[in-house]
């Protein structure tokens, strides 16, 4: 079974339960969630994290509309459906290029957040949104 770990930024302007099911998503498309892995309870999340139960519950029931997760009652919340793709050579490079391209950006003295924006621009600029497009 794989346990996730939530990280929530309280100081990101990102509502907590979308940071929760986010995180679900990217855990989908890294393969690190599968079909059949069991969340963690709304109580567990609250205990790690300090959120309040019922958020955790929100951002459950939002990946369960997008077919993405299943309750099963008395029992946990399921994964549903996968995200991930099989790995091919292509992104093993492009994860490799990425990983020096950090390692560049760590040299020059920026920092995580400053990374992060970067990064965030740029896939705005060059992956934009459907409703972005025109």
């Amino acid at each position: 079974m794989t346990v996730v770990e939530f990280r929530i930024d309280r100081r990101s302007g990102l509502a907590t339960y979308l940071q929760i099911v986010q995180q679900v998503k990217q855990a989908l498309r890294l393969g690190i969630l599968v079909e059949g892995d069991r969340l963690p309870t709304a109580a567990q999340v609250a205990a790690t994290t300090r959120v309040n139960p019922n958020t955790t519950l929100k951002a459950y029931r939002e990946l369960e509309r997008e077919g993405l997760v299943e309750p099963r009652p008395g029992v946990g919340t399921f994964v549903s459906q996968s995200l991930a793709r099989p790995p091919t050579q292509d992104s093993e490079r492009l994860t490799t290029a990425l990983v020096t391209w950090m390692d560049s950006a760590r040299a020059t003295g920026m920092e995580r957040e400053d990374v992060r924006a970067l990064l965030n621009a740029t896939l705005d600029e060059q992956f934009p949104a459907p409703d972005d497009r025109p």
